[in-house]
């Protein structure tokens, strides 16, 4: 299975999707539905989110080794510190590693419950920095024995880090995780395409060399959009997307609408600047990614990449 790394540094954009397991295995069915309705656009690879304070880690890992496995599609599962001693962390990369699972996305987590008082001082992994440190040295451990080792993912965040109001500080955190040995970053969704081009333009002043990747998630609801406010994520939406919200009559379809207009309009704007990677939050549904590549008048991501040869 090939470093998300590797694909990063071939020609063309980068073009995946990301999923994460449902709470009870009954929706598993369902989901990999999806990601099979999916892999007919021909991701670079797929992510499965980590449940916070272990409410779904078992789940994700059934999950990535059946894509891996059913579909061959490079599937890149999120770890976080939180709740991990040395050990478990260590024997899940085992257990990746021996199933031929290549790509982490290393993240620090939430608390269990978003505890606001949470003590991080507790954990084995207080930031996501010593997880990158860790994976690296599980990697130089185990080359000797034939294997490729990991390649690491970390976060970034466009319009600031919501636990990081200093954003020269949150700059100097992503940078200590790339010196430590991370491959690539895959953003937080946004929907202002400045904050992202204004993210890449900051690491470039803090020497963040590795490349990254565009998150990009089509609205679907209302009730969706203030669980993003309320999740204290740092969404800021913008007046042009509340505008066209507002003049819909409210129903989800109309909205959803409305989420894949905005998005494929973003994705026109991010390809025409070459933005290396396009990762589509997905909601484990098909339907507002496979609209938003027809609107772009595509049926795989190869077209997106590099288009075809016109006549003049």
């Amino acid at each position: 299975m090939r470093h998300i790394r590797e694909l990063l540094d071939a020609a063309g954009t980068t073009f995946s999707f990301e999923f994460f397991p449902p709470k009870y295995e009954a929706g598993a069915g369902r989901l990999f539905d999806h990601i099979v309705k999916l892999e007919q656009l021909g991701p670079s690879f797929v992510s499965i989110t980590y449940g916070a304070g272990g409410s779904t880690r078992k789940l994700t890992r059934d999950v990535v080794h059946k894509v891996r496995e059913q579909t061959g599609v490079v599937t890149m599962p999120h770890l976080t510190c939180v709740g991990h001693s040395v050990g478990e962390i260590d024997e899940i990369l085992e257990g990746y590693a021996e199933r031929g699972i290549h790509n982490i996305l290393a993240l620090r987590g939430d608390p269990p419950g978003n505890e606001v008082d949470f003590d991080w001082s507790k954990e084995s992994f207080t930031h996501a920095t010593h997880l990158v440190e860790h994976i690296v040295r599980f990697n130089d451990r185990h080359r000797a024995s034939g294997f490729k080792g990991f390649e690491i993912g970390v976060a970034g965040f466009p319009e600031g880090h919501p636990g990081t109001p200093n954003r020269l500080k949150e700059m100097e955190y992503l940078k200590a995780k790339a010196e430590a040995g991370a491959g690539f970053i895959v953003t937080q969704m946004f929907f202002e395409n400045r904050d992202f081009f204004d993210f890449c333009d900051r690491c470039v002043l803090s020497s963040v060399k590795i490349p990254v990747i565009a998150g990009v998630m089509p609205i679907q609801s209302i009730a969706g959009m203030k669980r993003m406010a309320d999740l204290a994520l740092g969404m800021r939406f913008p007046a042009s997307l509340l505008r066209a919200v507002r003049r819909t009559d409210g129903s989800n379809d109309a909205i959803k609408r409305v989420g894949v207009h905005w998005a494929t309009e973003q994705c026109r704007d991010l390809l025409d600047h070459g933005t290396r990677g396009i990762h589509f939050y997905t909601l484990n549904q098909s339907d507002a990614t496979m609209k938003i590549y027809e609107a772009l008048g595509v049926s795989n991501s190869r077209q997106l990449a590099d288009g075809p040869v016109l006549p003049f």
